[in-house]
């Protein structure tokens, strides 16, 4: 198995020691150690396929890395309600295959180079594979899905996919438009990024067997904490370190998204100062980058973003009042602070 499956670091802060790091990330999967060991071997397992290429870019993306944030999510709400089987396992499995679909499939429809600092699958292998496995990964979560027999998990899980899809074409109607307002970017955001979050949570609730008020409220966590990190990612685009975050800093603008710290420059800077964001967003591209990050610092926009950042992250710890005191509800609480305190 690659090292890289267990590698959780890059969720942390970046100018947190290397030790600080390692502790951080131990802490947030101790309580579910062997689960999540146990998530990395069934992917392995569940990625085989008779088309050796499936197999190869499927487990070159999955081997990248990333924060593994939706399957531990799975883990930690079944636990945090007393779960004892294994179908998490296979929840928690689906979940990521799930992820790694949009992935493959955002990076061709953003013609992505690089993503956690590799060479995308479509700039590896080109669009129509990288399309036909994400199709494939999609198509396996369905199977997994019907091997757990839950038809409320199925009904939330394909629920996701839809709005999903819907979040991510509204993105893509929204690139070059510089009059999206505040309230079409957070249902944007909602759809594209915090759904599969609080579909993670949410599903674990359920297979936990859940009682209403818990269930309602791990629902609501994994929808705030989705947009918390939505919000931050958008944020670091202006702020970031590109090594660190294994992108180039100002990709969005490059692509003409208006995100959150664009559209709040545009509300509260000058005229002169809105009008060069509209020029940059409707045009694309890096030529106005510097211009950008300075109105988007001098105008507090990149303030506002993080305090509504931290604002999700105090709601989605405010829903962990539903569930009893125990370490897998700690490690929630810890992941909602950690949301808003990193640099990639």
């Amino acid at each position: 198995m690659p090292a890289q499956l267990l590698d959780d670091n890059d969720s942390m802060p970046a100018n947190a020691s290397s030790n600080s790091k390692a502790s951080t990330a131990s802490s947030l999967h101790a309580a579910v150690a062997e689960d999540f060991a146990a998530v990395n071997r069934t992917i392995m397992t569940q990625l085989a396929s008779r088309v050796p290429l499936v197999e190869t870019i499927g487990q070159y993306i999955i081997a990248s890395g990333g924060k593994r944030l939706r399957p531990l999510l799975v883990l930690l709400a079944a636990r945090s309600l007393g779960y004892e089987g294994d179908k998490h396992i296979s929840l928690a499995t689906l979940i990521e295959f799930m992820h790694t679909s949009t992935l493959l499939h955002d990076d061709v429809v953003d013609e992505s180079h690089m993503r956690r600092g590799k060479a995308t699958a479509n700039d590896a292998w080109g669009n129509a594979p990288s399309v036909l496995v994400g199709d494939y990964l999609y198509s396996r979560s369905f199977q997994m899905m019907v091997e757990i027999g839950s038809l409320r998990i199925m009904d939330v899980l394909s629920g996701a996919t839809c709005v999903i899809a819907e979040g991510e074409v509204q993105q893509l109607t929204n690139v070059g438009n510089p009059d999206i307002d505040e309230a079409t970017y957070f249902e944007t955001i909602q759809g594209k990024t915090a759904m599969l979050f609080e579909a993670a949570s949410h599903s674990g609730a359920i297979i936990a067997e859940a009682d209403p008020q818990q269930e309602a409220a791990l629902q609501h966590y994994g929808r705030y904490l989705g947009m918390a990190f939505q919000l931050i990612d958008d944020l670091l685009d202006y702020q970031g370190d590109a090594d660190a975050m294994g992108k180039n800093v100002g990709d969005d603008l490059a692509e003409g998204k208006p995100t959150l710290p664009l559209i709040q420059a545009m509300s509260a800077g000058t005229p002169e100062q809105a009008r060069a964001i509209r020029q940059a967003i409707r045009q694309g591209g890096l030529d106005h980058l510097d211009e950008v990050m300075t109105i988007v610092r001098d105008t507090g926009a990149l303030d506002y973003t993080r305090a509504r950042a931290e604002e999700m992250s105090a709601k989605a710890l405010e829903q962990l009042d539903a569930l009893p005191a125990s370490r897998y509800r700690d490690s929630m609480a810890e992941l909602a602070r950690l949301a808003v305190d990193r640099q990639t």
